[in-house]
């Protein structure tokens, strides 16, 4: 029997592979070591029979076309040229950015005379400020506000930054949104879940509805709800932290454009301008490139992926191994060395420039048998755990998690206040506070060969779950690879793991948490207890991560990387004021 849960159904769990009864379950791992991506199916997104009464004709409408997915999704631009790529024997298509096309942003911008930023947490000083500067760059008229509640902490910060009551630029978060032709909305996913019906219902009919996240879609379709119908609706997602977003850009403006790949969807277009607007917005991003993908995959694969090896199962697995290393004998210094340091430094910058399969290549024949042994024994235990997680944001139930847990955060029925707790107080990330005192400038740490096959096998049980439930190739590398080595990495490799995880979105800072405890139990419990027993290891698994076509995928994308690696500055003055030295 299907079990029916938000907007999606769950068939059995043997569905997916065709298993027959008498197949064991070493073949049934054996399938999911490496496959091409599957065919797509068509997909409905309406909301369910009973709550159809809830949702006009025409947002039915709306919602039911969006039927393509991964690289079939197909788009026009009348303002930006359209380019074709090829990853890993799949045609998708891109938008290049570069600085060198601010010129056309007026004219993709056609109607919009003031752009509303909603919201001061990781996205929202980094877009409402790179947006700006793109602007001012071509002396352009439009106005960039930012709109925030009557009182509200961040109002210090954004006047910092520029943005003022005086000069028409700051202002109350309903005012802004009712004046704004474009409004983006980058408050936190659980208060738009709480507020959607009063920010939607201020807007302007015509306006354009911006978001950097498919989560308010995803909790719209759990409760049988829609969208406006009088209204866009878009999406521009950076594959980065709101920090890296902004210092890149700035990083950037050298080099004719550096910065963060985003990712843009086109949900409802009622006028014709929607796609342009969307790619308009990218671009005064500082977006290096641009894909294409619908909102329903976009939040799928973002809440999936930062709970996977963009934030939990990495601080999971550090956590893991740094226990493992020092029960063995390693000095807590080299153990922290040997895990943290190593995938924030050298492994990540690798895997940036050169890919999986040079870390695997530049190993000695010793260290790639023990790769080959933390990865053969790694892969499954990790991809238990993904499957999971993806399934539980795919059917809503962690979406209603983060709405949940955001309710937490004041008192209620009795109840006190639960925020979020700190993540670095523990001895092993005090032992990180010292190991990085005393790091010489510049230092990427040692190239531990277990822990580079660990890491890379819970990476790229992510990349197969992701292929498996069709997400594009632009979509799979950059939640999967190049927003942890190119983004996030990089900043724990700063100042540990808080100021990795803490300058994200709540979300992300929610699911991190919840996380990395099951990756590390399921590393510690399954993975690294074969390895102690002597397990042998499967060739099947590492024939098939040398062969993955995700290698040539992420050699096409890393030609479209900027020439500018992140800098991570010791005062680190746009991150959350709170994380700040």
């Amino acid at each position: 029997m299907a079990l029916s849960c938000g907007s999606c159904t769950v068939g059995k769990a043997t569905a997916s592979l065709a298993l027959k009864k008498d197949e064991t379950l070493a073949s049934a791992k054996s399938a999911v070591i490496m496959s091409p991506m599957p065919r797509v199916e068509k997909l409905s997104i309406a909301g369910k029979k009973t709550a159809a009464v809830a949702v006009s004709v025409r947002s039915q409408a709306v919602a039911t076309a969006t039927t393509k997915r991964g690289a079939e999704v197909e788009f026009e631009s009348k303002v930006f040229t359209k380019e074709k790529i090829n990853l890993a024997g799949r045609e998708e298509y891109i938008v290049r950015g570069g600085r060198n096309l601010y010129p056309l942003l007026p004219e993709a911008f056609k109607g919009i005379k003031k752009i509303g930023v909603i919201g001061w947490g990781s996205q929202g000083p980094a877009q409402a400020q790179n947006i700006r500067d793109s602007l001012a760059e071509i002396n352009s008229d439009i106005t960039v506000s930012i709109g925030l509640r009557p009182n509200s902490s961040s109002a210090k910060d954004a006047r910092r930054c520029g943005f003022t009551e005086e000069a028409g630029t700051l202002g109350d978060v309903t005012t802004v949104i009712s004046e704004s032709d474009l409004v983006i909305l980058l408050i936190s996913d659980a208060a738009q879940a709480d507020n959607h019906e009063a920010i939607l219902g201020a807007m302007k009919p015509g306006a354009v509805l911006g978001l950097s996240h498919g989560f308010l879609l995803g909790h719209l379709q759990s409760q049988g709800k829609s969208f406006r119908d009088d209204i866009s609706v878009v999406a521009v997602c950076p594959k980065g932290m709101g920090p890296s977003v902004r210092r890149l850009y700035v990083q950037g403006k050298e080099v004719n454009g550096s910065g963060i790949n985003a990712s843009f969807a086109v949900h409802q277009d009622v006028d014709g301008r929607a796609t342009d607007v969307a790619l308009g917005w990218s671009v005064a991003l500082g977006s290096p490139f641009t894909f294409a993908t619908t909102l329903e995959d976009e939040y799928k694969s973002d809440i999936f992926g930062e709970r996977g090896i963009l934030l939990g199962a990495v601080h999971g697995l550090v956590e893991s191994l740094f226990r493992r290393y020092t029960a063995g004998g390693m000095s807590d210094e080299e153990a922290f060395k040997n895990t943290v340091e190593c995938i924030t430094g050298n492994l990540s910058k690798t895997i940036s420039t050169k890919g999986m399969l040079a870390v695997y290549d530049s190993l000695s024949e010793e260290g790639k048998k023990e790769f080959e042994t933390a990865y053969a024994a790694s892969y499954h235990p990790a991809m238990d755990i993904l499957l999971e997680c993806y399934e539980d944001v795919a059917c809503g139930n962690e979406i209603r998690s983060v709405v949940l847990a955001g309710r937490r955060f004041s008192p209620k029925e009795g109840f006190p206040a639960f925020p979020m707790g700190k993540i670095d107080q523990t001895h092993m990330w005090k032992v990180g506070e010292k190991v990085r005192a005393a790091r010489a400038p510049g230092a990427l740490g040692p190239l531990h060969p277990f822990t580079a096959g660990a890491y890379v096998a819970v990476m790229m049980a992510q990349i197969q779950v992701l292929r498996l439930k069709g997400h594009s190739y632009s979509e799979i590398c950059n939640e999967s690879v190049i927003e942890a080595v190119d983004s996030l990495n990089p900043f724990m490799h700063a100042r540990g793991v808080a100021f990795m995880v803490d300058n994200c979105s709540t979300t992300a800072r929610l699911g991190s948490r919840k996380w990395a405890p099951r990756f590390d139990y399921n590393l510690t419990q399954q993975a690294f207890v074969a390895v102690d027993n002597n397990a042998p290891v499967d060739a099947a698994i590492i024939k098939a991560f040398k062969t993955d076509p995700v290698h040539d995928a992420l050699a096409g994308c890393a030609s479209l990387r900027p020439s500018v690696d992140i800098a991570v500055t010791a005062d680190a003055d746009y991150v959350r004021e709170e994380l700040r030295q």
